[in-house]
């Protein structure tokens, strides 16, 4: 399928490892020009130079930086001659009881995972919309839909970023200006980030790192962890012209591990 892509210009968030960077390649092999932005500047270098190898005809610009503060935000967005599609992504806050989280704890999960999308969004979309043509992916989180304990800080900024996201993707500003914007919730994949935090599960239960691994995929209906590029497929998917009529929806990527119906 072609996805009419080729040629757009992308921001992708967090794209030095993980579901982001499988996010920037899926895009990249569409033909879209890209920058990627992370904090760490030698993995997202590595990881450009990876992405450049894809499709030599395609632009791939690396702007390390923290895209949670105004300056970070500002050089990933000078970075572009335009954005027709941004990709936001962070990595979720720590875990815990929140009985220990203080108001700064708080903050800064709501700063990361809510606020600052919506500033991205607030800084790209009227412009999508004159051009006639936008999409946004939040990376968020299948703990939207089902809320996990230890995961609060998470459960409750990402949760704000939806509830905004469900009424803007609605406004005939933007929805009848082909601009849609969705929300991708990722369930269980293969990705450092679920390696550490399998790490510090058995760290903490005194089990062995396999044991816990096991039990964790075997959690999935699929059993098995998703591959990044299955992630990044359905990204893209989203990001096209074929998903014009797609707006205002979370999709939840997770091998049906949530149990409900809706």
């Amino acid at each position: 399928m072609d996805l009419g892509l080729e040629g757009r210009w992308a921001l992708v968030c967090g794209a030095s490892k993980g579901l982001g960077l499988a996010c920037a390649r899926a895009l990249v092999r569409e033909g879209v020009h890209v920058v990627v932005t992370a904090r760490g500047d030698a993995v997202l270098q590595a990881s450009a130079a990876a992405l450049r190898a894809l499709d030599p005809a395609v632009e791939v610009r690396a702007v390390a930086g923290d895209i949670t503060t105004p300056e970070g935000r500002a050089a990933a967005l000078a970075a572009a001659p335009q954005i027709d599609i941004l990709v936001n992504n962070a990595g979720g806050p720590p875990t815990g009881d929140f009985r220990d989280w203080s108001r700064d704890d708080w903050i800064r999960a709501v700063d990361a995972n809510m606020l600052t999308p919506i500033e991205l969004i607030k800084a790209t979309v009227d412009a999508m919309a004159a051009r006639g043509f936008g999409r946004v992916v939040n990376i968020t989180s299948g703990a939207v839909k089902a809320p996990i304990d230890a995961l609060g800080l998470s459960n409750g900024a990402r949760s704000g970023l939806t509830g905004f996201i469900a009424g803007l993707a609605r406004s005939p500003k933007l929805a009848a200006a082909n601009v849609t914007i969705n929300n991708l919730l990722p369930g269980a994949f293969d990705t450092d980030r679920l390696r550490v935090t399998l790490a510090g599960a058995a760290q903490k239960s005194g089990l062995d790192l396999a044991q816990v691994t096991e039990a964790r995929r075997q959690q999935s209906p699929a059993r098995r962890f998703g591959d990044p590029e299955e992630f990044g497929a359905l990204c893209a998917y989203l990001c096209s012209e074929r998903a014009g009529f797609v707006t205002g929806q979370n999709i939840l990527i997770d091998g049906g591990a949530y149990p409900g119906t809706f």
